[in-house]
């Protein structure tokens, strides 16, 4: 039995990595404070990427690329400057710190950003959300070539109508440092692989598509024998009732949503408008209402940094806070909005570690990490059993949410109708449409079967990040379905 070691390496690796030392750090953060701003941050990375893609079994795309530099961010009074260096040469990174700071310049007041007193902190080995059995970098691209390519023979073996099958694998490696103007030195090791699989079906004149995907935190052993069987059965189940679907006639009725992927609503309808960036803005339909009871009692609502593997895990967010758990609904109750530094210093709270960036080239924003519903006391089956008219949903696709009204659609890719309690036809291609503090306040039952989807899920909201999702089943009284 092979042993997990941390990727996390000693502090010299990463000032080596980067060409620097923290005096030089400290001249960098000097001059980014120059004009008078009350907080800088340096965010260095360098993330190498790879990926490979095939198309019934030939490879169509395929490469290797590497992001190298740092961001320099300065806050003044209400102003953020931000600039970045491809170029990790001091010169480049003092012309970055100082175009971060006339961009901040402000004449309105400075107020202070936390303490000035010198706090280094270092990762804890014990504490990494990712350790590896098999470094991605060790391998040669094409060393992966051979499990694609049984993975899509061992699809194709499931079903004789699949008329095509593309396999997609990407993995990045991205060792971080960051630093402050409170002295904070923080780094990190972040592995991440994603594998994707979708497969056309046939049959007569109806070509229905269907896809699956897996992503971790973890090295190159996640490619087992045991991922590929699990991924070629999940591609093909249900594939019957999907092909049989139809659009049901729509209009208001009750929806559960099952276990898992369902997250996704979770996560855009009612997640995004508890970023505090919204919230601090006024522009969420949940500001000023924390400590108000938003949904029934029992049911707790979290988003956690901190779940060993996950896609959305981080050791230290993208501003050094520490990754963990944070409750936004406790027993129904509004507790806690999503943090970065700045709301929380707006708020006067502690940030919760969901300061995020896509890259070095971009400034932090609040963002979520994973997000889901804690599991309730009921089971799915006699939520089901109680709904005489509706739809059972577990599969979604895309959604726009309005985060100031906190109105939302999204499309469903498949799922069932639900009469006198049990499932009967299968749908598809059908709009679930509500309100995110409605739907929360409607809520009328939450199974014990929490499920987080292990899928390769990307946030956007500006920028792109990994984040994990999922919920229990649970039964919302009534939305509004568009179909026939």
């Amino acid at each position: 039995m092979r042993i997990p070691i941390s990727m996390i390496n000693e502090k010299s690796y990463y000032l080596n990595c980067f060409s620097v030392d923290l005096p030089q750090l400290d001249s960098l953060v000097k001059e980014a404070l120059s004009t008078g701003g009350s907080y800088c941050d340096l965010f260095f990375e360098d993330t190498r990427y790879s990926s490979l893609l095939l198309r019934d079994g030939s490879v169509t795309a395929g490469g290797s690329h590497r992001d190298f530099g740092v961001g320099i961010r300065v806050l003044s009074g209400e102003k953020t400057g931000y600039a970045y260096s491809e170029s990790t040469r001091l010169a480049d990174m003092l012309s970055s710190a100082r175009a971060a700071a006339q961009i901040a310049d402000s004449p309105s007041p400075v107020s202070s950003f936390g303490t000035s007193a010198p706090r280094r902190g270092e990762p804890n080995p014990g504490a990494d959300r990712y350790p590896v059995l098999q470094d991605w970098r060790n391998s040669e691209l094409s060393a992966f070539l051979p499990f694609l390519r049984d993975l899509e023979q061992l699809v194709r073996s499931k079903d004789s109508r699949i008329v095509k099958v593309v396999v997609s694998l990407a993995f990045q490696h991205s060792d971080i440092l960051m630093y402050n103007s409170e002295r904070e030195l923080k780094w990190d090791s972040r592995p991440l692989g994603s594998i994707s699989l979708q497969a056309v079906f046939q049959q007569g004149e109806i070509r229905e598509t269907k896809s699956t995907s897996r992503s971790w935190r973890k090295g190159a052993e996640m490619l087992s024998p045991a991922l590929a069987q699990e991924l070629a059965a999940e591609l093909v189940k249900g594939i019957d009732e999907r092909l049989e679907a139809r659009r049901p006639k729509g209009g208001r009725m009750s929806v559960v949503m099952g276990a898992g992927a369902s997250g996704i609503l979770l996560h855009e309808a009612m997640g995004h408008a508890f970023e505090a960036d919204f919230n601090r803005k006024g522009t969420s339909i949940f500001s000023g209402r924390m400590g108000e009871q938003i949904c029934p009692k029992g049911i707790n609502i979290v988003d956690d940094g901190s779940l060993k593997g996950l896609r959305g895990s981080l050791n230290y967010d993208d501003e050094g806070i520490p990754g963990q758990k944070t409750y936004m609904v406790e027993d129904g109750v509004l507790s806690s909005y999503l943090h970065d530094r700045i709301s929380a210093a707006h708020f006067g709270v502690r940030p919760t570690g969901n300061g995020r960036r896509e890259s070095f080239r971009y400034a932090p924003i609040p963002r979520m990490r994973t997000t889901y519903m804690e599991s309730g006391n009921a089971r799915a089956a006699d939520l089901i059993a109680s709904v005489k008219k509706g739809i059972y949903v577990d599969e979604f696709s895309n959604g726009q949410v309005k985060i100031g009204e906190g109105d939302f659609t999204f499309f469903v890719k498949a799922g069932f109708l639900i009469e006198d309690g049990r499932l009967t036809a299968p749908v598809k291609d059908i709009n679930i449409i509500g309100n995110g503090p409605e739907a929360l306040a409607d809520i009328k039952g939450v199974a014990d079967d929490l499920r987080i989807d292990e899928g390769a899920w990307t946030c956007g909201k500006e920028q792109s990040v990994p984040v994990s999702c999922g919920i229990p089943s649970v039964l919302i009284g009534s939305l509004t379905v568009g179909g026939e």
